[in-house]
Formats: C-alpha cells, sequence, structure tokens
C-alpha cells in the first residue's frame, strides 16, 4: 500500500523489466542518496523523453524524431528491411552494428487469444513499403518461438503475394529454438544476420 512518497516511487519503479519490489527498493535509496548528481537529473531526462519521444510513422522505432534517425539516414541501404518484433531487437541488432539497411518493428507477435492481428503489427503498411519496387530482400529476424514463428509465416505468404520477386530470409546459425533476440549477445547476433537464409517457398528465386 503506497503511504508516501517514497513508497509511490518504489511502487513504480517495481514494475519495471527485472526489477521486483527488493531492487526497486535498492534502487530509490541509490537515488535519494544523490539527488543533485542523479535524481534530479534523472527526473528531469525522463520528463524531456515522455514529452519528445514518438513512434516513427515509417518503420514503428520510437525517436526523438518522425521519421527516426535511422529511416531519415540516407547512408542506410534502403534496399533492404528487417522486420522484428520489438524495438528492444532493433536496438540488439544496432549494438551488433552489422545491419545496415532499414527496419519495420511490429510491437509484437500474432496471437488469436490475445487478438492480435495482423492489422495491429502494421502488415498492411509493410506490404505497401515491401511493394513500392525499391526493396529487394526482406529479413524476418524474429524470436525462434512459437509466436514469432507463426508470425514469420504470416508475413511471409502475405510479402510472397504483395511483393513476389523480393527475397525473403530469415536469421540463421546461433539463435537457439525459443530464444529471443533482446537476450543474444552481440556476436551471435552478428553471426546470424550474416549468415541469413531464404525462406523456401516465400519469395526470391
Amino acid at each position: 500500500m503506497v503511504t508516501n512518497d517514497i513508497d509511490h516511487l518504489i511502487s513504480l519503479l517495481a514494475k519495471l523489466p527485472g526489477l521486483g519490489p527488493r531492487s526497486a527498493r535498492r534502487a530509490v535509496l541509490h537515488l535519494m542518496k544523490r539527488p543533485d548528481s542523479l535524481m534530479r537529473p534523472l527526473a528531469r531526462a525522463m520528463d524531456t523523453a515522455a514529452e519528445t519521444i514518438k513512434t516513427c510513422s515509417t518503420c514503428g522505432n520510437l525517436d526523438t524524431r518522425d521519421p527516426c534517425a535511422i529511416c531519415a539516414d540516407a547512408r542506410r541501404d534502403t534496399s533492404v528491411i528487417c522486420v522484428v518484433e520489438d524495438v528492444a531487437d532493433l536496438w540488439a541488432l544496432e549494438r551488433g552494428a552489422t545491419f545496415k539497411g532499414r527496419y519495420h518493428v511490429l510491437g509484437g507477435t500474432l496471437s488469436a487469444l490475445d487478438g492480435v492481428t495482423p492489422e495491429d503489427l502494421g502488415l498492411p503498411q509493410l506490404s505497401a513499403r515491401v511493394a513500392d519496387g525499391e526493396v529487394a530482400e526482406v529479413i524476418l529476424a524474429l524470436s525462434a518461438t512459437v509466436d514469432g514463428q507463426t508470425t514469420a509465416h504470416v508475413i511471409a505468404d502475405r510479402l510472397a503475394e504483395a511483393a513476389p520477386n523480393v527475397t525473403l530470409s530469415g536469421l540463421a546459425h546461433g539463435v537457439p529454438v525459443g530464444g529471443e533476440l533482446d537476450y543474444l549477445d552481440d556476436g551471435t547476433l552478428s553471426a546470424a544476420m550474416k549468415a541469413r537464409r531464404p525462406i523456401a517457398g516465400a519469395g526470391g528465386p
């Protein structure tokens, strides 16, 4: 039960991924001991971010600009789009600095149980981006989970109809079955991106 400002702060931090009540209490205590060097700057940075962060209307990335820095970068390869489930996966691939194309962030995976449809994941927008004739390859960099692979198959079928000449590929070596991209190390992701493989029966030669 929230009784004061400190308890309120602890309860909010405890909702973050990887933090429970005990970790949140330790974090709050650390902040309170450093109000000028850490707590107030953090509060200002979070307030600014809350006001300025936008969802990129092109790819679904989170940034302080729209289009995002990746979509606006003329040095990126516009002929290749990498489809990821979440912004965390995009960040993971960017850490490895291997992929130099563009992205499409789904924001999740298909789920009949949760009512998540292809439209909720922006698949019509993805089909439109691929069908404009500039894209030569789409990399389906989805997690090796049941939901991730089901989503990948649906995307492959849709893109095969929208742009049959576009090559569809998927991450290969190093991605374990059931693995999520955000939890893999940079070397594994780099190897998987370089060794991507065509998806049989869905576009390409």
